[in-house]
């Protein structure tokens, strides 16, 4: 049964309308910063099937918010994961997608141990903003099978929330969308909710509440839209 599941997942965040953007849009991941800590950090988490880096809406929304930080530094951290678009992986895309959560929680941590002043922003779109808003969790969710409960990484401690300055997702699947693959939905921590802003096109069909189903065109719009420039805005103004 879970392994129908995470087949249905791959294949809804996976199609290919998502890819093509992606390969029109993305750009080479900028060089992190020579200081060893810099002034900002975003650690965001690319789309299905984009190659690795932060993807096509990712590098927009570090290109916007760079220009909107003046003469600070800003290093980039693309979460190391598989964003996997993998047909036949059953199971396995599930290990995945927690993998990228948990690559994100311990570079967060590891970030916030060595560099106190560094401002962090977390940041996803879609299958990447699943991953990035399951990571500020503040606990498991109830809904997640025994079997995969050791390998679940624990949340991170309350205390990290001081580092992180802004959380912006892009084309968050639903609740909805999430229950009807039988997938928990996203709920982000407490400590997270009054600095998060997510970004869903009103035609956006995986984050606006429709029935689960192939992305629409608006899914894969977000870095032309105008919201990468809102959710780059809203980033600065918590920096």
């Amino acid at each position: 049964m879970h392994a129908v599941r995470a087949h249905r997942i791959i294949y809804l965040l996976a199609a290919g309308l998502v890819t093509t953007w992606a390969v029109l849009l993305s750009a080479p991941a900028p060089v992190a910063s020579a200081q060893p800590c810099p002034d900002v950090e975003v650690v965001f988490a690319r789309g299905t099937a984009e190659p690795p880096g932060v993807g096509g809406i990712g590098q927009a929304f570090v290109d916007a918010l760079r220009s909107q930080i003046g003469a600070r530094s800003l290093s980039v951290y693309p979460v190391n994961y598989v964003a996997s678009s993998d047909f036949g992986s059953g199971i396995e895309f599930a290990r995945t997608v927690v993998d990228g959560i948990r690559d994100a929680g311990a570079h967060i941590e590891s970030t916030a141990a060595n560099c106190p002043n560094t401002r962090i922003v977390l940041g996803g779109y879609s299958q990447g903003a699943v991953v990035s808003g399951y990571v500020t969790s503040s606990v498991i969710p109830p809904e997640v099978p025994a079997e995969f409960l050791s390998y679940i990484p624990q949340p991170m401690p309350p205390e990290i929330a001081d580092h992180v300055a802004a959380v912006v997702l892009f084309g968050k699947p639903s609740a909805e969308w999430m229950r009807q693959i039988g997938a928990p939905p996203v709920v982000i921590g407490p400590l997270y909710v009054p600095k998060t802003l997510e970004l869903c096109a009103a035609d956006d069909t995986i984050c606006n509440g429709a029935p689960a189903g192939p992305p629409s065109i608006g899914h894969a719009l977000y870095a032309v839209n105008g919201m990468v420039g809102e959710g780059a805005s809203f980033a600065a103004s918590r920096l």
